[in-house]
Protein backbone atom coordinates (compact mmCIF):
# COMPACT_ATOMS: atom_id res chain seq x y z
CA UNK A 1 0.00 0.00 0.00
CA UNK A 2 1.51 3.21 -1.04
CA UNK A 3 2.50 5.49 2.19
CA UNK A 4 -0.73 7.93 3.16
CA UNK A 5 -0.94 9.76 5.91
CA UNK A 6 -3.72 9.06 8.38
CA UNK A 7 -5.50 12.57 7.71
CA UNK A 8 -5.89 11.55 3.94
CA UNK A 9 -6.97 8.25 4.67
CA UNK A 10 -9.78 9.63 7.45
CA UNK A 11 -10.70 12.99 4.61
CA UNK A 12 -11.17 9.80 1.80
CA UNK A 13 -13.89 7.76 3.69
CA UNK A 14 -15.38 11.47 4.81
CA UNK A 15 -15.72 13.00 1.62
CA UNK A 16 -17.16 9.27 -0.24
CA UNK A 17 -19.91 8.86 2.43
CA UNK A 18 -21.14 12.85 2.40
CA UNK A 19 -21.20 12.52 -1.78
CA UNK A 20 -22.66 8.90 -1.23
CA UNK A 21 -25.88 10.58 1.14
CA UNK A 22 -26.14 13.41 -1.49
CA UNK A 23 -25.06 12.24 -4.66
CA UNK A 24 -25.09 8.84 -4.87
CA UNK A 25 -27.84 6.12 -5.94
CA UNK A 26 -30.34 5.03 -3.27
CA UNK A 27 -33.12 3.78 -5.30
CA UNK A 28 -31.67 0.66 -6.65
CA UNK A 29 -34.44 -2.59 -5.57
CA UNK A 30 -32.00 -4.12 -3.51
CA UNK A 31 -31.45 -1.18 -1.25
CA UNK A 32 -34.75 -1.20 -0.13
CA UNK A 33 -33.69 -4.17 2.01
CA UNK A 34 -31.54 -5.92 4.44
CA UNK A 35 -32.70 -9.34 3.40
CA UNK A 36 -29.58 -11.09 3.00
CA UNK A 37 -30.77 -13.48 0.20
CA UNK A 38 -32.02 -10.41 -1.80
CA UNK A 39 -28.60 -8.94 -1.30
CA UNK A 40 -26.65 -11.72 -2.37
CA UNK A 41 -28.82 -12.48 -5.34
CA UNK A 42 -27.85 -8.80 -6.46
CA UNK A 43 -23.87 -8.88 -6.05
CA UNK A 44 -23.57 -12.55 -7.47
CA UNK A 45 -26.10 -10.73 -10.53
CA UNK A 46 -23.87 -7.38 -10.57
CA UNK A 47 -20.67 -9.58 -11.23
CA UNK A 48 -19.54 -8.32 -14.88
CA UNK A 49 -23.08 -6.94 -15.51
CA UNK A 50 -24.19 -3.44 -15.65
CA UNK A 51 -26.96 -2.76 -12.91
CA UNK A 52 -29.69 -1.47 -16.04
CA UNK A 53 -29.10 -5.14 -17.36
CA UNK A 54 -29.34 -6.86 -13.51
CA UNK A 55 -33.05 -4.88 -12.46
CA UNK A 56 -35.55 -6.98 -14.66
CA UNK A 57 -33.89 -9.80 -14.31
CA UNK A 58 -33.59 -9.37 -10.66
CA UNK A 59 -37.47 -8.90 -10.65
CA UNK A 60 -38.34 -11.63 -12.06
CA UNK A 61 -36.13 -13.84 -10.09
CA UNK A 62 -37.78 -12.85 -6.96
CA UNK A 63 -41.19 -13.30 -8.31
CA UNK A 64 -40.37 -16.70 -9.18
CA UNK A 65 -37.63 -17.96 -6.37
CA UNK A 66 -39.30 -15.50 -3.41
CA UNK A 67 -36.75 -17.18 -0.67
CA UNK A 68 -34.06 -18.72 -0.46
CA UNK A 69 -35.56 -22.44 0.28
CA UNK A 70 -37.72 -21.77 -2.66
CA UNK A 71 -34.46 -21.37 -4.53
CA UNK A 72 -32.66 -24.32 -3.36
CA UNK A 73 -36.12 -26.60 -4.03
CA UNK A 74 -36.11 -25.56 -7.95
CA UNK A 75 -34.69 -27.52 -10.56
CA UNK A 76 -31.31 -26.21 -11.90
CA UNK A 77 -33.11 -26.11 -15.39
CA UNK A 78 -35.58 -23.52 -13.68
CA UNK A 79 -33.47 -21.13 -12.08
CA UNK A 80 -30.98 -21.45 -15.62
CA UNK A 81 -34.65 -20.33 -17.54
CA UNK A 82 -34.55 -17.00 -15.49
CA UNK A 83 -30.75 -16.80 -15.83
CA UNK A 84 -31.16 -17.19 -19.65
CA UNK A 85 -29.78 -14.23 -21.58
CA UNK A 86 -27.70 -12.55 -18.21
CA UNK A 87 -24.84 -14.53 -19.35
CA UNK A 88 -21.69 -16.37 -17.15
CA UNK A 89 -23.78 -18.96 -16.61
CA UNK A 90 -21.47 -20.44 -13.84
CA UNK A 91 -22.94 -17.81 -11.60
CA UNK A 92 -26.12 -19.36 -11.91
CA UNK A 93 -25.30 -22.80 -11.57
CA UNK A 94 -23.09 -21.80 -7.86
CA UNK A 95 -26.28 -19.59 -7.02
CA UNK A 96 -28.18 -22.56 -7.16
CA UNK A 97 -25.31 -24.59 -5.09
CA UNK A 98 -24.96 -22.20 -2.91
CA UNK A 99 -28.85 -21.87 -1.66
CA UNK A 100 -28.86 -25.65 -1.17
CA UNK A 101 -25.44 -26.15 0.54
CA UNK A 102 -27.05 -23.78 2.79
CA UNK A 103 -30.28 -25.01 3.35
CA UNK A 104 -28.73 -28.63 4.01
CA UNK A 105 -25.38 -27.45 6.10
CA UNK A 106 -26.91 -23.92 7.87
CA UNK A 107 -30.62 -24.12 8.01
CA UNK A 108 -31.02 -21.76 5.17
CA UNK A 109 -29.09 -18.81 6.81
CA UNK A 110 -26.24 -16.66 5.43
CA UNK A 111 -23.41 -15.44 8.51
CA UNK A 112 -22.89 -12.23 9.82
CA UNK A 113 -19.25 -13.24 8.99
CA UNK A 114 -17.69 -12.22 6.38
CA UNK A 115 -15.67 -15.13 6.57
CA UNK A 116 -18.02 -17.73 7.20
CA UNK A 117 -19.65 -17.19 4.13
CA UNK A 118 -16.41 -16.42 1.60
CA UNK A 119 -15.81 -19.91 0.09
CA UNK A 120 -19.24 -20.80 -0.24
CA UNK A 121 -20.19 -21.79 -3.99
CA UNK A 122 -19.37 -18.66 -6.27
CA UNK A 123 -18.85 -16.36 -3.06
CA UNK A 124 -15.83 -15.27 -2.34
CA UNK A 125 -14.03 -12.01 -0.32
CA UNK A 126 -15.66 -9.08 -1.71
CA UNK A 127 -19.13 -10.40 -2.06
CA UNK A 128 -19.27 -12.13 1.38
CA UNK A 129 -18.06 -8.63 2.65
CA UNK A 130 -20.84 -6.97 0.97
CA UNK A 131 -23.33 -9.39 2.76
CA UNK A 132 -21.86 -8.49 5.82
CA UNK A 133 -22.32 -4.90 5.34
CA UNK A 134 -25.40 -4.31 3.35
CA UNK A 135 -27.64 -7.17 5.57
CA UNK A 136 -25.99 -7.37 8.92
CA UNK A 137 -24.53 -3.84 9.01
CA UNK A 138 -21.13 -5.24 9.72
CA UNK A 139 -17.95 -3.90 8.96
CA UNK A 140 -15.92 -5.12 6.28
CA UNK A 141 -13.81 -4.27 2.67
CA UNK A 142 -15.38 -4.55 -0.18
CA UNK A 143 -13.19 -4.77 -3.62
CA UNK A 144 -15.39 -5.28 -6.70
CA UNK A 145 -14.07 -3.66 -9.74
CA UNK A 146 -15.68 -0.89 -9.57
CA UNK A 147 -13.84 0.07 -6.11
CA UNK A 148 -10.76 -1.21 -7.32
CA UNK A 149 -10.37 1.53 -10.37
CA UNK A 150 -11.47 4.68 -8.11
CA UNK A 151 -8.82 3.35 -5.50
CA UNK A 152 -6.23 2.45 -8.38
CA UNK A 153 -6.38 6.30 -9.45
CA UNK A 154 -6.79 7.82 -6.57
CA UNK A 155 -3.78 6.38 -4.94
CA UNK A 156 -1.85 5.62 -8.15
CA UNK A 157 -1.96 1.90 -7.68
CA UNK A 158 -1.48 -0.72 -10.75
CA UNK A 159 1.42 -1.81 -12.70
CA UNK A 160 3.91 -3.78 -11.01
CA UNK A 161 5.34 -6.80 -12.49
CA UNK A 162 3.04 -8.66 -10.45
CA UNK A 163 -0.85 -8.14 -10.67
CA UNK A 164 -1.00 -10.13 -6.93
CA UNK A 165 1.35 -7.97 -5.68
CA UNK A 166 -1.20 -4.94 -6.89
CA UNK A 167 -4.27 -6.93 -5.65
CA UNK A 168 -3.11 -7.43 -2.06
CA UNK A 169 -1.64 -3.36 -1.99
CA UNK A 170 -5.39 -2.99 -3.20
CA UNK A 171 -7.16 -4.91 -0.37
CA UNK A 172 -4.61 -3.54 2.10
CA UNK A 173 -5.92 -0.25 1.24
CA UNK A 174 -9.18 -0.96 0.72
CA UNK A 175 -9.32 -2.18 4.42
CA UNK A 176 -7.42 1.19 6.22
CA UNK A 177 -9.62 3.54 4.31
CA UNK A 178 -12.53 1.72 6.28
CA UNK A 179 -14.47 4.15 8.33
CA UNK A 180 -15.46 3.21 11.84
CA UNK A 181 -19.03 4.34 11.08
CA UNK A 182 -21.54 4.36 8.30
CA UNK A 183 -19.93 1.45 6.53
CA UNK A 184 -22.51 0.92 4.60
CA UNK A 185 -22.94 4.35 3.59
CA UNK A 186 -18.87 4.62 2.10
CA UNK A 187 -19.18 1.25 0.84
CA UNK A 188 -22.44 1.60 -1.61
CA UNK A 189 -20.44 5.37 -2.32
CA UNK A 190 -17.19 3.36 -3.68
CA UNK A 191 -19.56 1.22 -5.69
CA UNK A 192 -21.58 4.47 -7.37
CA UNK A 193 -18.19 6.32 -7.65
CA UNK A 194 -16.76 3.81 -9.97
CA UNK A 195 -20.35 3.42 -11.66
CA UNK A 196 -21.10 6.79 -12.15
CA UNK A 197 -18.03 9.19 -11.85
CA UNK A 198 -14.60 7.18 -11.94
CA UNK A 199 -15.99 5.06 -15.30
CA UNK A 200 -13.71 3.34 -17.68
CA UNK A 201 -13.25 6.01 -20.33
CA UNK A 202 -14.00 9.61 -20.06
CA UNK A 203 -14.46 9.71 -16.15
CA UNK A 204 -16.28 12.99 -14.42
CA UNK A 205 -12.97 13.94 -12.43
CA UNK A 206 -15.11 17.36 -12.45
CA UNK A 207 -17.65 16.00 -10.71
CA UNK A 208 -15.85 13.66 -8.32
CA UNK A 209 -15.62 14.12 -4.46
CA UNK A 210 -11.82 12.72 -4.65
CA UNK A 211 -10.52 15.20 -7.59
CA UNK A 212 -8.11 16.93 -4.96
CA UNK A 213 -6.60 14.04 -3.49
CA UNK A 214 -6.56 11.57 -6.65
CA UNK A 215 -3.10 11.09 -8.31
CA UNK A 216 -4.72 10.35 -11.49
CA UNK A 217 -6.23 13.42 -11.89
CA UNK A 218 -3.75 15.29 -10.49
CA UNK A 219 -1.41 13.77 -13.08
CA UNK A 220 -3.67 13.74 -15.50
CA UNK A 221 -3.15 9.18 -15.61
CA UNK A 222 -6.96 8.66 -16.04
CA UNK A 223 -6.63 6.82 -19.15
CA UNK A 224 -3.09 4.85 -17.48
CA UNK A 225 -5.07 3.97 -14.26
CA UNK A 226 -5.63 0.98 -13.96
CA UNK A 227 -3.16 -0.95 -15.98
CA UNK A 228 -4.70 -3.30 -18.10
CA UNK A 229 -2.90 -6.82 -18.64
CA UNK A 230 -1.58 -7.61 -22.32
CA UNK A 231 -3.74 -10.78 -22.46
CA UNK A 232 -2.47 -13.27 -25.24
CA UNK A 233 -4.50 -13.76 -28.39
CA UNK A 234 -7.83 -16.09 -27.32
CA UNK A 235 -7.67 -19.69 -29.47
CA UNK A 236 -10.06 -20.04 -32.00
CA UNK A 237 -12.30 -23.13 -31.98
CA UNK A 238 -15.53 -24.45 -34.11
CA UNK A 239 -18.10 -26.14 -33.96
CA UNK A 240 -21.05 -27.76 -36.48
CA UNK A 241 -24.36 -27.81 -34.76
CA UNK A 242 -27.81 -29.19 -36.13
CA UNK A 243 -31.19 -26.77 -35.77
CA UNK A 244 -33.47 -29.67 -37.06
CA UNK A 245 -36.75 -28.28 -36.20
CA UNK A 246 -40.54 -29.98 -37.70
CA UNK A 247 -41.76 -26.19 -38.07
CA UNK A 248 -43.33 -26.52 -34.42
CA UNK A 249 -40.65 -27.37 -32.58
CA UNK A 250 -36.72 -27.78 -32.16
CA UNK A 251 -34.85 -30.27 -30.91
CA UNK A 252 -32.44 -29.57 -28.45
CA UNK A 253 -30.03 -30.93 -26.25
CA UNK A 254 -28.78 -30.50 -22.56
CA UNK A 255 -25.60 -29.84 -21.89
CA UNK A 256 -23.58 -31.34 -19.63
CA UNK A 257 -23.34 -29.36 -15.81
CA UNK A 258 -20.18 -28.54 -16.32
CA UNK A 259 -18.35 -26.58 -19.18
CA UNK A 260 -19.59 -23.99 -21.69
CA UNK A 261 -23.19 -23.35 -21.04
CA UNK A 262 -22.94 -25.79 -18.27
CA UNK A 263 -27.00 -26.90 -18.12
CA UNK A 264 -28.33 -25.20 -20.82
CA UNK A 265 -30.58 -25.64 -23.65
CA UNK A 266 -28.76 -25.81 -26.88
CA UNK A 267 -28.41 -27.06 -30.82
CA UNK A 268 -27.06 -31.02 -30.89
CA UNK A 269 -23.24 -31.27 -32.63
CA UNK A 270 -23.16 -32.92 -35.68
CA UNK A 271 -19.22 -34.17 -34.92
CA UNK A 272 -18.53 -35.38 -38.68
CA UNK A 273 -21.94 -37.68 -39.12
CA UNK A 274 -23.75 -37.04 -42.17
CA UNK A 275 -27.40 -35.47 -41.87
CA UNK A 276 -29.02 -37.84 -43.49
CA UNK A 277 -27.48 -40.52 -40.88
CA UNK A 278 -28.02 -37.78 -37.88
CA UNK A 279 -32.15 -37.18 -38.75
CA UNK A 280 -32.33 -40.72 -38.90
CA UNK A 281 -31.10 -41.23 -35.72
CA UNK A 282 -32.98 -38.83 -34.05
CA UNK A 283 -36.37 -40.55 -35.24
CA UNK A 284 -37.12 -38.07 -38.41
CA UNK A 285 -36.98 -37.87 -41.98
CA UNK A 286 -34.82 -35.08 -43.67
CA UNK A 287 -37.69 -33.02 -45.86
CA UNK A 288 -34.15 -30.34 -46.83
CA UNK A 289 -31.28 -28.89 -45.43
CA UNK A 290 -29.63 -25.14 -45.72
CA UNK A 291 -26.58 -23.98 -44.52
CA UNK A 292 -27.14 -20.76 -42.04
CA UNK A 293 -24.82 -17.81 -41.52
CA UNK A 294 -21.85 -18.98 -38.83
CA UNK A 295 -22.20 -17.79 -35.67
CA UNK A 296 -18.95 -15.81 -33.62
CA UNK A 297 -19.17 -16.14 -29.61
CA UNK A 298 -16.16 -15.36 -27.34
CA UNK A 299 -15.88 -16.66 -24.28
CA UNK A 300 -13.64 -15.32 -21.57
CA UNK A 301 -10.75 -18.01 -22.50
CA UNK A 302 -11.19 -18.65 -26.33
CA UNK A 303 -13.27 -17.94 -29.38
CA UNK A 304 -15.88 -20.11 -30.87
CA UNK A 305 -17.19 -20.26 -34.14
CA UNK A 306 -21.09 -22.11 -34.61
CA UNK A 307 -20.94 -23.82 -38.08
CA UNK A 308 -25.40 -24.04 -38.18
CA UNK A 309 -26.89 -26.73 -40.44
CA UNK A 310 -30.54 -26.35 -40.71
CA UNK A 311 -32.55 -29.62 -41.12
CA UNK A 312 -36.34 -29.57 -41.88
CA UNK A 313 -37.69 -32.96 -41.05
CA UNK A 314 -40.76 -35.14 -40.17
CA UNK A 315 -41.27 -36.85 -36.99
CA UNK A 316 -41.80 -40.50 -37.39
CA UNK A 317 -44.40 -42.49 -35.77
CA UNK A 318 -41.19 -44.54 -33.78
CA UNK A 319 -38.53 -41.72 -33.12
CA UNK A 320 -35.96 -42.16 -30.66
CA UNK A 321 -35.65 -40.74 -27.09
CA UNK A 322 -33.24 -39.66 -25.37
CA UNK A 323 -32.79 -38.02 -21.91
CA UNK A 324 -30.48 -35.89 -22.68
CA UNK A 325 -32.96 -34.42 -25.68
CA UNK A 326 -35.58 -32.41 -26.13
CA UNK A 327 -38.74 -31.16 -28.42
CA UNK A 328 -38.97 -27.63 -27.37
CA UNK A 329 -41.95 -25.77 -29.28
CA UNK A 330 -40.87 -22.43 -30.79
CA UNK A 331 -43.50 -20.72 -28.69
CA UNK A 332 -41.48 -21.57 -25.95
CA UNK A 333 -38.12 -20.47 -27.54
CA UNK A 334 -38.12 -16.80 -25.38
CA UNK A 335 -38.08 -18.11 -22.15
CA UNK A 336 -36.12 -21.31 -22.05
CA UNK A 337 -32.88 -21.98 -20.98
CA UNK A 338 -30.75 -21.02 -23.80
CA UNK A 339 -27.22 -19.67 -25.02
CA UNK A 340 -27.86 -16.02 -25.74
CA UNK A 341 -26.80 -15.95 -29.18
CA UNK A 342 -28.54 -19.37 -29.85
CA UNK A 343 -32.03 -17.73 -28.99
CA UNK A 344 -31.33 -14.75 -30.59
CA UNK A 345 -30.83 -17.36 -34.08
CA UNK A 346 -34.30 -18.73 -33.15
CA UNK A 347 -35.88 -15.57 -32.58
CA UNK A 348 -35.13 -14.40 -35.86
CA UNK A 349 -35.67 -17.06 -37.77
CA UNK A 350 -38.84 -18.27 -39.28
CA UNK A 351 -39.00 -21.77 -39.01
CA UNK A 352 -42.62 -22.94 -40.23
CA UNK A 353 -42.13 -25.58 -42.42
Amino acid sequence: MPDAAPAILSEFSRRVIAWQKTNGRHDLPWQQTADAYRIWLSEIMLQQTQVQTVIPYYGRFLARFPTLEVLAAAPLGAVLELWSGLGYYARARNLHRCAQTLVVERAGKFSANPQENAGLPGIGRSTAAAIGVFAFAGRAAILDGNVKRVLARCFAIGGTASPAQDLRALWALAEALLPERDVASYSQGMMDLGATVCTVRKPACDACPLRTICIACRDDRQAELPRRQIRAALPQRSSRVVLLTDGRRVLLERRPPIGIWGGLLSFPELSGEAPDAFVLRHGCRLLGSQQLPAIDHTFSHFRLRIEILRCDVEVLAHGVSEDVLEWLPVADVAAAALPAPIKRLLLATPLAA
